[in-house]
């Protein structure tokens, strides 16, 4: 991401637009001379890298985007202490045979000298540059960011986007159908950041994901705001939704109209940005991807559909594996219960329980021991397939045929 002074945009009307920068011919030359002058630096003391970039911003209006570009860049690489001997050792060794004696530019040689050969550095090594080589601008760039000119002119657009959340209030998503495992990665990643989330409506209308901000709840703090904006990258692999984030105006900026108190941001899944944040696998474990499979090479009007629909329910939401569709506007969930530890079963089938859907198939593998993890599954008993294994197509169509609501 980008730090606050290296942002680019725009406000108009209230709204503040991020800049993107097209790849156009003088852009996509811009961030080959950068990626090329960090390639050419690899082995190098990380000043002489800050020196060349200076030099190329050295007279250019668009000196904030080439720093905001070499910061990213630097973000991708790696920076280490050079040589073998840890940069304190060789000072306290240094220091210690200093003391010796009168201090003197001869002796001053005689020390590097003796303490080199004491600690065993190759003498091709130049000692007075590893006494501080742990210092940021001594370090080495051990590993040059493998970005190509396009990777980054989408990294800088997508982090200048990331940058209007440091202040947003609140975010709102509205999510479509949308694969599983797309829906669970994003999930996860609230999860993962702290992220308060509630979700409500229903597969008409949309899914909305709403997420409290720093400002709402947590105090004038941009730490939340931090974790929405390193969120947005997960969002960005789900296929359809758009975003809505109540935004604290900056105050701080001379351009900006001193009576806009709250600014409005907005993106899509039209806008065309690109996540660096892995791709989620089509299927969460191999039992959906076998089970998918095989279903494929069945005879049958009932269609699988990896495509489903947020289940809304109080403290939860579910996210089932698969939806099953016939011609006819019949139409089942399934929800495939693997392996997993006890404390995930009992939320899994409390969820079950509360969203009171009746168009439920709960597979469930038999070596789960789902009493001696406290699961009350009497209450799915006509919508549950037991199986051990392998879970067959031919069980789950049969129950579908059946009517999930109608008791066994």
């Amino acid at each position: 991401m980008l730090p606050t002074e290296l942002l680019s945009f725009g406000v108009k009307g209230g709204v503040v637009t991020p800049r993107r920068l097209k790849p156009t011919e003088g852009n996509l030359q811009l961030a080959e001379t950068l990626t090329g002058t960090f390639e050419e630096h690899l082995g190098r003391p990380r000043f002489e890298l800050d020196e060349a970039l200076a030099e190329i911003e050295r007279g250019r209006r668009d000196f904030k985007v080439i720093r905001g570009l070499a910061h990213l860049l630097t973000q991708q690489s790696t920076f280490e202490a050079a040589g073998g001997v840890p940069p304190e050792r060789v000072r306290e060794k240094v220091f210690a045979l200093a003391q010796e004696g009168i201090p003197s530019r001869r002796r001053t040689a005689q020390v590097l000298e003796t303490a080199r050969r004491e600690l065993g550095i190759n003498d091709s090594q130049n000692l007075s540059h590893l006494l501080y080589a742990d210092l940021p601008d001594q370090q080495t760039m051990t590993q040059a960011p493998q970005l190509s000119p396009t990777e980054l002119i989408q990294r800088y657009d997508l982090a200048n986007a990331q940058g209007m959340l440091y202040r947003a209030y609140s975010l709102v998503i509205t999510a479509r159908r949308n694969q599983p495992a797309r829906y669970k990665q994003l999930l996860q990643y609230t999860k993962f950041f702290g992220l308060m989330l509630t979700v409500e409506g229903d597969p008409k209308f949309g899914f909305t994901l709403t997420m409290d901000g720093p400002s709402s709840l947590l105090g004038s703090t941009t730490r939340y705001g931090l974790a929405m904006a390193k969120f947005l990258p997960a969002l960005l692999h789900v296929t359809k939704w758009d975003l809505t984030a109540e935004i604290k105006a900056r105050k701080d900026l001379a351009w900006v109209d001193p009576k806009d108190d709250v600014w409005t941001f907005e993106l899509t899944s039209e806008d065309g940005y690109v996540s660096h944040y892995r791709e989620p696998e089509e299927h969460d474990s191999a039992l959906e991807a076998g089970f998918a499979e095989r279903f494929s090479r069945l005879d049958t009007e009932w269609t699988l559909e990896r495509e489903v629909d947020l289940v809304p329910v109080p403290g939860g939401v579910i996210l089932p594996d698969f939806r099953l569709e016939h011609p006819d506007g019949r139409s089942v969930l399934v929800e495939i219960v693997g392996y997993w530890r006890p404390e995930y079963l009992r939320k899994k089938f409390e969820l079950l329980r509360k969203s009171g859907r009746d168009d439920v198939i709960v597979c469930v593998s038999e070596r789960l021991n789902l009493d001696k993890a406290g699961v009350k599954h009497s209450d799915f008993r006509g919508r549950t397939v037991w199986f051990k294994g392998v879970l067959k197509p031919q069980d789950v169509l049969a129950l579908a045929e059946a009517g999930v609501a109608k008791e066994a």
